[in-house]
């Protein structure tokens, strides 16, 4: 989680989509250039330890875009394969998923 949303922070694009679950990666990843991300807050964990194969991570980003604050709270979903950790998808508390 921290290496992707570093990853946001840095533009770094490949990296994003590249840890992205295949079935659920956009074909097309876009980053708005005017957004600055100002900080990360991990609210919770569940599994995701060195013997899982899944786990599940609960954020708050913030950051702020023509000069107004913006804050994404997501669970988000992992998976492990062959070692690499992988996104799979997320949804906003309290909001059921699409």
């Amino acid at each position: 989680m921290r290496s992707r949303y570093s990853a946001f922070v840095e533009g770094r694009r490949e990296y994003l989509l590249r840890t992205w679950a295949e079935e659920t990666r956009p074909a097309v990843l876009d980053l708005d250039p005017g957004q600055r991300w100002l900080g990360l807050s991990i609210r919770a964990t569940s599994a995701g330890g060195m013997a899982d194969e899944v786990g599940e991570v609960e954020f708050v980003a913030r950051s702020r875009v023509a000069g107004r604050g913006q804050r994404l709270h997501e669970r988000s979903r992992f998976r492990r394969v062959n070692g690499e950790w992988f996104y799979v998808d997320g949804n906003l508390p309290g909001k059921q998923p699409a």
